[in-house]
C-alpha cells in the first residue's frame, strides 16, 4: 500500500510554506537599492545615470536569468539554486561595501559594481524561483493564489525587513547596511537547503465538475449540484474521468459487441463509436488535466504577448521608482531648503524605502486573497485582477506628479507598492491558469523578461532628465548649495529644483500605465471567452459519452 500524501495543514506542508517565505525574504533585496544609492554615488562620485544603471544590473539578474533558473528548478529541484544564490548574493553585497569602504571612483570599480549588483539580482531570482516552484506545487489550486501571494510578499518586505535591522542597528552607517545585506540574505538560502522541498498533494476527488473542470487534478471539487450534476459519473479512484467505455457491460443478460465493432447512426454519416471514444476522450482529458503550454507553443501564443507587454509597462514603471524614490524625495527636501541637514534627509529617504517595501509586502498578500475571491466566488477569471493593478499604477503615478513636499511623498509611495506588489502577486497566478503548472517555473521565467524592456527604457530616462537639470543648476539661483556640499553631495550631480527635476519623466509612465489598463481591460473579456468555451467543450464531451453510454443498452433492450 503506497504512503498517503501529508494532509493539506500538516507540519511538513507548513514548513515548507515558512521556509519558502525566509527564503523568499532574502531575495528581495534589490528594493532596498534606493535606500543606498545615492550615499553610493556621493562618495563614489557617480553621476545619477550611473547609479541607475548600477541598480538597473541588479535588475537584470533578476529578471535575464529568470528562464535559466526555471529550468533548472523545474528539471532539478531546490538544491542547486539555493546554493548558488548563497554563493553570489555573499558575494555581491560584500563587494559593493569592500568598494564603498575604499572610496575609489574609478571606471574598474564601477564595472565591478555593475557586476557585484547582477550577482545580487542573480541569487535574488533563483531564491524566488524555488520558493514559488515549491509552494505552488504543494498546495491545491484553491488556496495557490493566497499561499503563493503569501510567498511572494516576502519578496517584497524584504526591503523594509533588512532596512529596519540596519537603521535600528546601525543608524546613518551605509557600510553596516551592506554587511547586514551580505549576511542576513546568505543564511536563510542555507537554511532553504534543509526544509524547502515539494510535499505531494492529497489525493485529488476524481469528479469533474463544470465549473471546475479545466483546472487539473490537484484541484479539491466542490459537490456540485442544479445541472453540473448530470455530468457526474461516479467512479473508484483509479478510473478515468468521462470515460466513455466504462461501465458499458452493465448487469444484464444480453451480450454487447464491443465498441470498435458498434456503428454509431448520423444523419448523413456512419461514424465508428470508437473515433467518437477517442476524440471524447482527448476533450475530456484535455480539459481535466488543464493548460500545458511552453516552449515553442509558449513562444507562440498570443496570450503570452498580451501578458508581456501588460508586465513590461507597469513593472517598468515600479522599477524606475523605486531605484529613484531617494533621489526623489533628496530633490524635494533639498529644495528651497536652506538648512540642509544630511541625516534628516535620510532619513526622508528611509522612510520611502520602508513604506514602499512594507506596502509591496501588503499588496502581494491581498491580491491573492483578491484573485481567489474573484475566481472562485465571483466565477470570473483572475485576469480581470489586471485591471485593479494597473489603476493602482495610474493613480499613484498622478499621486507623484502631484507631490511638492516631501512630507507628503509617503502617501505616492505606499500606492506604488501597492500596485507593483500586487502585480508581482497575481501575474504567477494567473500564469499558472493560461499556461498550465508542469513548467511554472520556466514560463514564469520567459515572462520576468519583461520588465527588463521598461525598466531599462524608463530608468535610463529618469536619470538622465535628473541630470541634465542638475548640469543646468548654477550656484547663483541655489544658495543652499554650499550647505549641500558640506553633507557630501557634490553639486553637480544633485538636483535642487524639487518636482520639475523628473516630472516630466512621470508623464510618460503614467500614459504607459494608462496604455496598460486598456490591454488589461483586453485581457480579462479575453480570458472570460476562453473560459466560457472551454465549459462548453466540457458539456459537449459529457453530453457525448452519455450518448455513447447509452448506446449499446438502448441495442440491447431493443434485441
Amino acid at each position: 500500500m503506497e504512503p498517503q500524501p501529508p494532509a493539506l495543514l500538516s507540519a511538513p506542508r507548513m514548513l515548507t510554506l515558512i521556509g519558502s517565505v525566509l527564503v523568499s525574504l532574502s531575495s528581495g533585496t534589490n528594493y532596498i537599492y534606493s535606500a543606498y544609492a545615492p550615499q553610493l554615488g556621493a562618495r563614489l562620485l557617480l553621476s545619477h545615470t550611473q547609479t541607475n544603471v548600477i541598480g538597473l544590473a541588479g535588475n537584470m539578474g533578476v529578471y535575464l536569468t529568470g528562464p535559466a533558473w526555471g529550468r533548472v528548478v523545474d528539471s532539478k529541484g531546490p538544491r542547486i539554486p539555493l546554493i548558488s544564490a548563497f554563493a553570489c548574493i555573499l558575494i555581491g553585497y560584500l563587494g559593493i561595501r569592500h568598494i564603498f569602504d575604499d572610496g575609489a571612483g574609478t571606471v574598474i570599480s564601477l564595472v565591478v559594481l555593475i557586476a557585484c549588483s547582477f550577482m545580487t539580482g542573480l541569487a535574488g531570482n533563483a531564491g524566488l524561483a524555488v520558493a514559488m516552484n515549491t509552494t505552488a506545487k504543494s498546495f491545491p489550486e484553491t488556496s495557490r493564489g493566497t499561499t503563493t501571494g503569501l510567498v511572494l510578499s516576502g519578496f517584497g518586505l524584504s526591503a523594509f525587513f533588512f532596512a529596519t535591522i540596519a537603521s535600528v542597528a546601525f543608524p546613518g552607517d551605509t557600510s553596516a547596511l551592506l554587511l547586514v545585506l551580505g549576511l542576513g540574505t546568505a543564511i536563510p538560502m542555507l537554511l532553504g537547503l534543509v526544509i524547502v522541498r515539494q510535499i505531494p498533494l492529497p489525493r485529488a476527488s476524481t469528479t469533474l465538475g463544470i465549473e471546475e473542470g479545466l483546472h487539473g487534478p490537484e484541484e479539491y471539487q466542490s459537490i456540485p449540484s442544479g445541472d453540473a450534476a448530470l455530468f457526474i459519473h461516479e467512479n473508484d479512484s483509479h478510473t478515468s474521468l468521462l470515460d466513455p467505455t466504462e461501465n458499458v457491460h452493465e448487469a444484464s443478460s444480453y451480450h454487447v459487441p464491443e465498441p470498435s465493432t458498434v456503428l454509431e447512426l448520423v444523419p448523413g454519416r456512419i461514424v465508428s463509436r470508437e473515433s467518437s471514444v477517442r476524440r471524447s476522450r482527448s476533450r475530456a482529458t484535455s480539459a481535466h488535466d488543464g493548460p500545458n503550454v511552453y516552449g515553442k507553443q509558449l513562444w507562440l501564443s498570443s496570450d503570452f504577448y498580451l501578458v508581456f507587454v501588460i508586465m513590461s509597462l507597469l513593472s517598468g514603471t515600479g522599477i524606475m521608482y523605486i531605484n529613484n524614490v531617494g533621489s526623489i524625495s533628496q530633490a524635494l527636501y533639498a529644495k528651497g531648503n536652506h538648512n540642509y541637514d544630511e541625516v534628516e534627509a535620510s532619513r526622508w529617504q528611509a522612510a520611502q524605502v520602508s513604506t514602499l517595501s512594507a506596502c509591496n509586502f501588503a499588496g502581494r498578500i491581498i491580491i491573492g486573497l483578491i484573485g481567489d475571491l474573484v475566481r472562485y466566488r465571483l466565477r470570473l477569471p483572475r485576469a480581470y485582477c489586471f485591471c485593479i493593478v494597473s489603476t493602482l499604477f495610474v493613480v499613484s503615478q498622478l499621486s507623484v506628479i502631484s507631490v511638492n513636499d516631501v512630507a507628503h511623498l509617503w502617501k505616492a509611495t505606499a500606492l506604488l507598492g501597492l500596485a507593483y506588489g500586487s502585480l508581482f502577486g497575481i501575474t504567477p497566478t494567473i500564469v499558472m491558469d493560461w499556461f498550465g503548472l508542469s513548467h511554472l517555473s520556466e514560463n514564469w521565467g520567459y515572462l520576468s523578461l519583461s520588465p527588463l524592456v521598461g525598466g531599462n527604457l524608463f530608468s535610463l530616462m529618469f536619470g538622465r532628465n535628473l541630470d541634465s537639470h542638475a548640469s543646468n543648476d548654477d550656484s547663483e539661483t541655489h544658495s543652499s548649495l554650499p550647505l549641500i556640499r558640506r553633507g557630501g553631495l557634490p553639486s553637480e550631480h544633485q538636483c535642487f529644483d524639487g518636482r520639475d527635476c523628473y516630472v516630466s519623466s512621470l508623464y510618460v509612465t503614467a500614459t504607459a500605465c494608462l496604455i496598460a489598463l486598456g490591454l488589461s481591460v483586453w485581457a480579462g473579456i479575453r480570458d472570460q471567452r476562453k473560459t466560457a468555451e472551454a465549459k462548453r467543450e466540457v458539456i459537449w464531451a459529457a453530453e457525448e459519452n452519455i450518448n455513447l453510454r447509452a448506446t449499446p443498452q438502448q441495442t440491447c433492450n431493443r434485441r
